[in-house]
């Protein structure tokens, strides 16, 4: 039957279509392979793809998500876990892992060390994952290290007590981001000689408290200044007044370290009693996270803060931080959440992303199929280097081969105006000099 003018004029756009699309297409997976890669500069190009086959046989590669999905950590968690499946959700656009595709299998630690050994030993012998990307709660993750080493799987820690890649590490423990060892080596030369000598630690009875506070005495003491006894509050305590009230009226520098709803009762309460007024407010980005200064009403204003990754974009200004802010919904500022008034906990949920590209520049590097693999897989992460790219937004780092730590660049800021200012960036290779490795898993059996 002939074709009116008019069908045939709708086939000819319709197949023009199809052929722009095609082409669109394929510039687009160009760009994302070269953007992973870290090989292309800051432009306009949309990084959007689909992938309808996957190049290799043997089934999809599934990662395990130690997360805290509720519990005291879960306004940190939720970014965690916001951030581990749109990493998953990027490289199977472009494909998976070596060709396969690969599942995000998540057990929530309900921020507790019990339950979370709990659960990463479901995760390992009932959902069979091969490589698990790692709880933020310092006491989680000490509890779960033991048992990644236990049943030999590969286990990337997010919280910050430096145990983790030093004294209670394993050739399974790693981490890409930093610890207590690297913030103070980073910040406090700083701080001792900017706000002052005479310093006073408050945290929480737990875990990374107690580490913050023994690596930064250290470094404070080692440079000739003082460390008053340290204040120590229960996880539990609203009222934080007294407290407070045991600070050393002496106190030039008042280094804090809590996180969340704790976070916010320090600096309001603290502001009430007008302790800023008679000394330096300094801490580590935890202190701040998934919090907006301005949301406190001026209460953390002046406040000297050590960050991960620069919440605002200006600081680190590039195609590929823009694009990871896009793909995780925040905005360049603040890094609030588009559709709600969540702020993301942007110095540390980095990790849950860049983890799993990680792994997937490890395994495509050394060919890994299974488990008796994994060997290789580890001796590839030992000191991995990780060039600035959509994979890596944080910038560009190194995996230490002796201690398993993350080499990365940290960023001193100050709250102004109820924004987060970076004054000062330390560069990974200075952070390096400054700590060098206690330990060296690279020696020890797999």
């Amino acid at each position: 039957m002939a074709k009116t003018p008019g069908a045939t004029k709708q086939a000819d756009t319709t197949s023009a279509q199809e052929m722009s699309t095609t082409h669109t297409s394929l510039e687009r997976r160009s760009f994302l392979a070269h953007a992973l890669a870290g090989g292309v500069a800051a432009g306009t190009a949309y990084l959007g793809l689909t992938r309808d086959l996957y190049a290799q046989a043997g089934g999809p590669i599934v990662l395990g998500h130690h997360a805290e999905l509720t519990g005291g950590f879960s306004s940190w968690g939720y970014w965690h876990d916001k951030a581990a499946k749109a990493a998953v959700k990027l490289v199977n656009e472009m494909g998976g892992i070596a060709g396969r595709k690969v599942e995000l299998a998540t057990e929530d630690t309900e921020s507790n060390p019990a339950a979370g050994a709990r659960k990463l030993r479901s995760l390992i012998q009932r959902s069979n994952v091969s490589f698990v990307i790692g709880s933020v709660h310092s006491g989680v993750m000490l509890s779960s290290i033991p048992i990644a080493t236990e049943l030999k799987t590969v286990y990337f820690s997010a919280g910050e007590a430096t145990e983790a890649t030093g004294s209670k590490g394993s050739r399974y423990s790693f981490r890409t981001g930093t610890d207590t060892y690297a913030l103070a080596a980073a910040g406090a030369p700083w701080a001792y000689e900017n706000l002052g000598k005479n310093w006073t630690i408050i945290s929480p009875d737990y875990a990374w408290g107690h580490s913050h506070y023994a690596e930064h005495k250290a470094v404070i003491e080692k440079l000739g200044g003082k460390v008053n006894a340290p204040v120590f509050v229960p996880l539990d305590a609203k009222d934080l007044v007294p407290y407070l009230a045991k600070i050393p009226q002496e106190t030039e520098v008042l280094f804090s370290v809590f996180f969340g709803a704790q976070s916010v009762a320090f600096y309001t309460q603290a502001k009430s009693m007008g302790l800023e007024k008679t000394m330096k407010m300094y801490s580590i980005c935890g202190t701040l996270e998934a919090i907006a200064p301005n949301d406190i009403q001026g209460a953390a204003e002046g406040l000297y803060v050590l960050e991960n990754f620069p919440r605002m974009t200006t600081y680190k200004d590039d195609a590929f931080h823009r694009e990871h802010n896009k793909r995780m919904e925040i905005d360049d500022i603040d890094a609030r959440e588009a559709n709600s008034h969540r702020v993301m906990a942007k110095s540390h949920a980095w990790q849950s992303w860049e983890n799993i590209f990680a792994l997937k520049q490890a395994i495509e590097k050394v060919g890994w199929k299974t488990k008796k693999d994994d060997q290789a897989v580890i001796e590839a992460l030992e000191g991995l280097a990780m060039e600035n790219s959509l994979g890596f937004p944080q910038g560009s780092k190194t995996l230490r081969k002796e201690d398993h730590s993350g080499m990365i660049d940290c960023y001193l800021s100050r709250v102004e105006n109820g924004q987060l200012h970076v004054k000062k960036k330390i560069a990974k290779e200075e952070l390096a000099a400054m700590m060098p490795p206690r330990v060296d898993f690279s020696k020890q059996p797999v």
